[in-house]
């Protein structure tokens, strides 16, 4: 009977081990490079920055559209020029929405608080779909020694259409990129997001 196992999973483990092979060379061969154009130019005086490097690389803009960058998974990323000083127009909206909308709880510059956790770090590992899901959904954290409730926001436009931004804001401060400050220099808004704004508010 052993040998009967035996039999059996090797062959099943080995096209398990191809299978993972060959998935990892597809998303190789997808894999997108970062645009050394786009590369962040990051403040070394801003001492309340803390760069990851290795969110740095993750993060970095590959592709910008109608002045929006994005990642190599395509999801939207921040973009910092001129010594550090100038972001771009989506991580400057981010800041300002998040500082509307979601610093009661989390804290100024997503720093947390005593009731709610600090986005700055959850951001470091929280992926794009499930940052969107929470915000959309809310989340209840529940043990015996607190209770941690998320309210949904989905029905809630201030919040919604400017998902993206709030995301973007957050993965610059994740990733260290941006510290405690109020962006100062922007890139001008795109026309692009003056049309989804529109949109998505119903003006």
């Amino acid at each position: 009977m052993l040998d009967l196992s035996k039999a059996v999973l090797r062959p099943l483990v080995a096209g398990l081990a191809l299978a993972t092979l060959a998935l990892v060379a597809v998303h190789a061969e997808d894999a997108k490079t970062a645009d050394p154009s786009l590369a962040n130019q990051l403040n070394p005086n801003d001492k309340t920055a803390e760069p990851d490097p290795k969110l740095l690389a993750k993060d970095a803009a590959v592709k910008v559209e109608d002045g929006k960058y994005a990642d190599a998974e395509g999801h939207p990323t921040f973009r910092i020029t001129d010594a550090g000083k100038k972001v771009d127009w989506y991580t400057y909206s981010g800041y300002r929405r998040y500082h509307a909308e979601c610093h009661v709880c989390h804290g100024p510059d997503g720093m947390g608080s005593t009731y709610a956790p600090g986005l700055k770090d959850s951001l470091k590992y929280l992926s794009y779909e499930e940052f969107v899901g929470i915000i959309a959904g809310g989340k209840q954290d529940v043990n015996a020694s607190s209770q941690k409730v998320m309210p949904a926001f989905g029905d809630n436009k201030n919040v919604m259409c400017y998902v993206d931004d709030i995301y973007v804001y957050l993965k610059a401060r994740a990733a260290g990129a941006w510290g405690r400050t109020r962006p100062g220099d922007k890139e001008d808004k795109p026309e692009a997001a003056r049309k989804q704004e529109k949109e998505c508010l119903g003006g």
